[in-house]
C-alpha cells in the first residue's frame, strides 16, 4: 500500500489494522475508552502547533487527529452503528443547517451578532432533536450556567465559569482578594494533609487550582498559554541541570536533590 491525498486509503489501511488475525495487535485491542485520551491529546497537539505558528507540524497533527477520527469510525462500524461516510454526512448536514445565510441564500449580510444567534438556535434546536431521539425530555435551562459548555479542558471550563458568573456581580474586585483566597486553600490542604484525608486533600487541590484560574482571570493572563509558558520553562530548566552534571561526568540518577537544586538556581539565575 502506497500514501495517497484520498481519504479511502486511510480508511482502508484503518481496517486493515484492525482486522483479526492479520491486523496489528495493538490496534485490535483497542475500544472507545481507551483510544479517546489520544484523541484529546492529538487535539492538543494541534493546539500546540497553532501556538507556536509552526504550519508544516500543524500539517503532521491534523493528520494525527484526522487518524483518531477514522479509528472511532472504524471501531463504530464494526459494531454496525456508523461508519466514516456517515460522520462526513452528519457534519455536512450540521454545518448546511446551522448556516441558512450562507446556503439557504435568506440574508447574506447578517451581523456576526446575527450569526451567533441563529448558530445558537439551530445548535438548541439539535439537541432537543438528539434528546427525542433518545426518547429524553429536555428542560429548559434552569441554570445560569447552563450555557457553559462542558466538553472542554478543565481551565477554560473554570474560566467560562467564573466570567459567566461575574457577568451578574458575583465576583471580587481586586486581585488582591483572590490572592486571599489562594492563601485560605492552601491552609485548607494543609489541614486536610495534617488530617490524613486523601479525598479531601484531592478536594481541595482542585478548590486551590479553581482560584488560580481566578487569579489569572484578574490579571488578564489565560491560564492555559501561562502553563504552557511555565512548563517550558521547566523543561528548559530541568535540560540545563541534565547538562551541567553530564559536563561533571555525572547524571540525574547519581545525583543528590542538593546538587540538581543548586543547578536549578544556576539556571534560574542566567534567565
Amino acid at each position: 500500500m502506497t500514501p495517497s491525498r484520498d481519504i479511502a486509503g486511510l480508511i482502508e489501511i484503518m481496517a486493515q489494522l484492525r482486522t483479526p488475525v492479520t491486523g496489528c495487535p495493538w490496534d485490535l485491542e483497542q475500544d472507545f475508552a481507551s483510544i479517546a485520551p489520544y484523541t484529546i491529546e492529538e487535539a492538543y497537539e494541534v493546539a500546540d502547533a497553532v501556538a507556536r505558528h509552526d504550519l508544516h507540524d500543524l500539517c503532521d497533527e491534523l493528520g494525527d487527529l484526522l487518524l483518531q477520527v477514522v479509528f472511532h469510525a472504524r471501531m463504530a462500524e464494526e459494531q454496525n452503528a456508523f461508519a466514516f461516510g456517515d460522520v462526513v454526512e452528519a457534519i455536512t448536514r450540521k454545518m448546511i443547517r446551522r448556516h441558512p445565510h450562507v446556503f439557504a441564500d435568506k440574508d447574506g449580510n447578517l451581523t456576526l451578532g446575527h450569526v451567533k444567534g441563529v448558530w445558537d438556535r439551530i445548535k438548541a434546536e439539535e439537541k432537543a432533536e438528539r434528546a427525542a431521539r433518545r426518547g429524553v425530555d429536555v428542560p429548559p435551562p434552569s441554570s445560569f450556567l447552563a450555557s457553559v459548555k462542558t466538553g472542554q479542558p478543565a481551565l477554560s471550563h473554570a474560566m467560562e465559569l467564573q466570567t459567566k458568573a461575574s457577568s451578574v456581580g458575583f465576583d471580587w474586585n481586586d486581585p488582591r482578594a483572590v490572592l486571599a483566597k489562594i492563601r485560605e486553600e492552601a491552609d485548607e490542604i494543609e489541614a486536610a494533609l495534617d488530617r490524613g484525608d486523601q479525598s479531601e486533600v484531592a478536594a481541595e487541590t482542585g478548590d486551590l487550582m479553581f482560584a488560580l484560574v481566578n487569579l489569572a482571570r484578574h490579571v488578564k493572563a489565560d491560564p492555559e498559554l501561562a502553563l504552557r509558558g511555565t512548563n517550558a520553562k521547566f523543561e528548559r530548566r530541568f535540560g540545563y541541570i541534565e547538562r551541567a552534571l553530564a559536563t561533571k561526568g555525572s547524571s540525574l540518577q547519581e545525583a543528590s536533590l542538593e546538587q540538581m537544586d543548586a543547578l536549578w538556581n544556576e539556571a534560574k539565575g542566567a534567565e
